[in-house]
């Protein structure tokens, strides 16, 4: 065992729980972040000025940048680097599909830009309207072009 009572001495969580904590402290900090980011709106005949904060996505890099800033980094956990956090893969699976839904229900909410949300999270959708699925095949393409001089009168 490492000196700061890790099993790893990289380790800068000891247990998956304190990485499922420091997620939902990231989530917090959003919250509070989002404060900085506000819509200005003007409602009703008199115009009275609203402010709205707009609420902040999960992100991968997000929560990645909050962690080195507060623990220092994550990637090791997210990776396994030498299956040395193993431990970790649930805790891991689980916060990558809670970003990743946060962002599609986002974007389909119209809250994210769904086009981002869509490249973010690798969703697509393909409409095939040439080929009815199959492949294009090139075909050989030779012009001949004859030049003529006008009849002289």
């Amino acid at each position: 065992m490492a000196k700061n009572g890790n099993i790893h001495p990289t380790r800068n969580f000891k247990t998956p729980e304190d990485l499922e904590k420091a997620f939902e402290e990231y989530k917090e900090h959003l919250k509070k972040e989002a404060l900085e980011w506000v819509k200005v709106q003007y409602v009703g005949a008199a115009g009275m000025k609203k402010e709205d904060a707009f609420k902040l996505p999960y992100t991968m890099e997000g929560f990645s940048v909050f962690c080195f800033k507060k623990y220092g980094t994550i990637k090791h956990y997210f990776n396994n680097t030498d299956e040395m956090y193993n431990d970790f893969c649930t805790i891991c699976s689980h916060i990558k599909e809670e970003i990743r839904s946060n962002q599609i229900t986002g974007g389909m909410l119209g809250l994210y830009n769904p086009s981002i949300t869509q490249r973010l999270n690798n969703i697509r959708e393909n409409t095939d309207i040439t080929s009815d699925g199959k492949s294009i095949q090139s075909m050989p393409t030779s012009i001949q072009i004859e030049i003529t001089k006008p009849d002289e009168d």
